[in-house]
């Protein structure tokens, strides 16, 4: 380590910034932030610096530099550029000002980090100035773990730090009590932006004994339809916090390459043709670990709440008092048509969606969402790869051209994607091509625009 990390608190504290471009810009867009009076000596500025001056968020002072703009400054930055930097270094040391020297850390006393910035939680990243553009890389990557809203969750904790001290004054006993708030339904509803709902769960957990359990949570988590790039940051961050993950059968493997390593996996899947794991069951088993004190992912293929039945799930879980959090998912109608290259709206071909389940009603001698595909719009039938022929007969039934462009989508977005095309009347010969994977059913004009040559091609290319 050749720098010592540390946080400057610079608020109401006079700053000195030399330039007047874009460098000192963003210099000056952070200093701000922290609260610091700016003073910027320059010339020329640019119409940014100009503007937060006229606004009376800094001092501008139209004028070359000199070391008498020192006197009176917690610190400076120089941002001027060629020689100049080097005479405000000369200064700065001979007033003892530290200094930072943008883009010359051989003149510089400290670093300006890059910055993760989540309100009351800030992370600096430095690398001696010696690698800025991998900086901005790892950045990224902190950026895309951490939870927008961390900073509430933060500020919810200094609200209630003196009460919580108060009332648990025992060290050991205050650490658990943090650990439950930050492992539980407290930080789960902060970081979804309930912040009533956290600020209630927090004090019911502060007037619950101190030795309970940790209260459980359930978090209904939408995998998406395959392709772990696809995968929400929110849903990732679920599976990386889990306990125990209970797995829907079409969820694809490389989704739970992703989950944390050591969480307990059950199979709780349903897929045509296998032994299944009835609702009733799931339902218990989520509620029966939460009540252990775990955090319970039951993880979905595509979205909890499209064909997911995990509305059902919540209203279980909420009448027996179990904390339950959903995080949606692309569901498969979205990811899968897009990787098909299928708008499912058009402005010359479809001016809406109707997403349906294939799995048809005995004795029913229509389908109800027939005049959808009529009226010019677009079906996506989901699970009706094996009714295929009844949905081809009683869509002509009903009066549907047999020249409807339909498209089959199997696997979609995932390496092995395979995607058919045709019209309606082939609608069964183009189904018997599919069967290994989660299949989707596109029914509309859209469909004509699938690219299941192209798709297809292009997936055998990389697996070559």
């Amino acid at each position: 380590m050749q720098t010592f990390p540390s946080f400057l608190i610079l608020r109401d504290r006079a700053v000195l910034v030399v330039g007047g471009g874009e460098n000192a810009a963003r210099k000056i867009r952070l200093l701000l932030k922290a609260g610091a009076a700016v003073t910027v000596v320059a010339p020329d500025v640019i119409p940014e610096i100009a503007g937060l001056a006229d606004a009376g968020q800094v001092t501008h002072l139209a004028v070359p530099f000199s070391p008498s703009q020192l006197d009176d400054v917690h610190l400076a930055i120089s941002a001027a550029g060629g020689p100049l930097d080097e005479t405000v270094a000369q200064a700065t040391r001979a007033r003892r000002v530290l200094v930072n020297v943008v883009d010359r850390a051989e003149l510089s006393d400290f670093i300006v980090p890059a910055i993760v910035d989540r309100g009351d939680i800030t992370i600096g990243i430095a690398s001696n100035g010696t690698a800025p553009l991998l900086l901005g890389r790892i950045r990224a990557q902190i950026e895309r773990l951490l939870p927008a809203r961390l900073g509430e969750l933060a500020t919810l904790a200094g609200e209630a730090r003196d009460t919580v001290s108060r009332v648990i004054p025992e060290a050991a006993a205050r650490k658990r009590f943090w650990t439950r708030v930050f492992d539980g339904a407290v930080a789960a509803k902060a970081l979804a932006g309930d912040r009533a709902g956290a600020r209630s769960a927090l004090l019911a957990e502060l007037n619950s004994p101190q030795d309970a359990p940790f209260a459980g949570l359930v978090q209904l988590v939408g995998a998406g339809p395959g392709n772990p790039e696809l995968l929400t940051i929110a849903a990732q961050r679920a599976l990386n916090d889990a306990d125990v993950i209970l797995v829907d059968d079409l969820v694809a493997p490389a989704i739970l390459d992703l989950a944390r390593r050591d969480a307990e996996r059950i199979p709780v899947g349903k897929r045509k043709g296998r032994h299944s794991m009835a609702q009733a069951e799931i339902n218990a088993l989520m509620a029966a670990q939460a009540t252990l004190g775990r955090r319970v992912v039951r993880l979905k293929a595509g979205d909890p709440f499209v064909f997911g039945r995990g509305g059902e799930e919540v209203d279980y879980l909420e009448a027996r008092g179990i904390a339950v959090q959903v995080i949606p998912g692309i569901t498969a109608a979205l990811g899968c048509a897009a990787s098909a290259g299928i708008p499912l709206t058009h402005r010359d071909l479809s001016h809406g969606v109707t997403l349906v389940s294939g799995h048809l009603k005995a004795g029913a001698e229509s389908l109800p969402w027939a005049e959808r595909a009529r009226a010019g719009e677009t079906v996506v039938v989901y699970m009706g790869l094996t009714q295929a022929a009844a949905i081809r007969d009683r869509l002509l039934a009903d009066g549907i051209a047999p020249s409807l462009p339909v498209a089959l989508i199997e696997n979609g977005t995932r390496p092995d994607q395979r995607v058919s095309a045709g019209r309606l009347a082939d609608l069964p010969a183009l189904a018997a091509q599919h069967g290994g994977g989660p299949v989707l059913l596109v029914i509309g004009k859209v469909a004509a625009r699938a690219k299941a040559d192209v798709v297809v091609q292009s997936q055998q290319r990389r697996r070559a």
